[in-house]
């Protein structure tokens, strides 16, 4: 019997652990693939208070090693549902565990929409991103593309377009589906260009290195190809939170229905990251949000909270 079940192992949930730890409550933490959640995806961190630069991956492996000093226990599981019984908690896993606590933080975090395109995956990191605040500065005075016409892959672009020497915004319809006055704003920069109806068929490389894309207009089949330095994906994120529905609330979009207390509708359960509706999701307001659901669970155990 543990006294709190941390799902997931990105910053929310491995300060969550931390904060726990250091109350002296027994924790387990269940990670589905490996820690550091998005994070690790970024070759340079440097927008962390008290850190000049470091690497996602450095990042993930001082967190983990922190909590292991401090006797955390966790496992390689993917957490798939969570059982409430009086006063206890019961998480079963994909892989036919099941653990028992009387807490439970969901720090599940959200996975970013793919392009689908071959050999994606292995230029995340290398060329590919998903947020110009952690990575932009990689491509000052570059050349780079964003995917997506939404209202994110326009802010994404315009903030690009104040780092790089020029920025292709790629668009599968033919006109941009985020806010007009935010469409204006960027295609006022005059390093900006938007290239409409048209997907990324492939990808160009250099080594290991993204170097250009190769793209396709839906309309007419025309191919062509276009160098850039880096590419950001802006197409949307999924939270998969669906299966903890019955202890928690979701919007619309699947996220958990939580403030900044981190609590949800169940006495006991609270969420923390980017997986819960907020308007910012960084870094640092997913450590915050791990101190948060942290503390508000252990007044909860100690008889202080619901």
């Amino acid at each position: 019997m543990y006294d709190i079940i941390i799902i997931g192992g990105g910053p929310a949930g491995v300060t969550a652990a931390l904060y726990s730890l250091r109350a002296n409550k027994k924790i387990l933490i269940l990670e589905k693939d490996s820690f550091g959640g998005q994070i690790t995806y970024s070759p340079l961190v440097e927008n962390y208070p008290g850190t000049l630069r470091m690497s996602g991956d450095e990042f993930a492996d001082r967190m983990l090693d922190q909590i292991t000093a401090l006797g955390a226990e966790f496992e390689l599981e993917t957490a798939v549902s969570i059982s409430p019984e009086k006063d206890i908690f019961t998480v079963k896993t994909e892989e036919g565990c099941s653990y028992s606590s009387r807490c439970v933080i969901i720090a599940a975090g959200v996975e970013h929409r793919m392009l689908g395109v071959p050999g994606e995956y292995e230029l995340v990191g290398n060329g590919l991103s998903f947020c110009a605040v952690c990575d932009g500065t990689l491509y000052k005075d570059k050349t780079a593309a964003v995917v997506g016409g939404g209202n994110s892959a326009l802010q994404e672009a315009i903030l690009l377009s104040e780092l790089c020497r020029g920025v292709i915004v790629v668009q599968n319809l033919d006109y941009f589906t985020g806010e007009k006055r935010l469409a204006d704003k960027l295609m006022n920069k005059p390093n900006v260009k938007a290239v409409f109806g048209t997907v990324v068929k492939s990808f160009l490389k250099n080594g290991e290195e993204l170097s250009g894309l190769r793209l396709v207009n839906e309309a007419t089949g025309e191919e062509s190809e276009i160098a850039v330095d880096g590419l950001f994906v802006a197409i949307g994120l999924l939270p998969k939170n669906s299966c903890f529905s019955n202890v928690a609330e979701l919007d619309g979009a699947g996220y958990f229905l939580s403030g900044e207390n981190c609590r949800t509708r169940t006495p006991g359960i609270f969420c923390a990251g980017d997986c819960r509706v907020k308007s910012v999701r960084q870094l640092t307001t997913a450590v915050g949000d791990g101190a948060t659901a942290a503390l508000a669970a252990c007044d909860y155990l100690d008889g202080f909270g619901d």
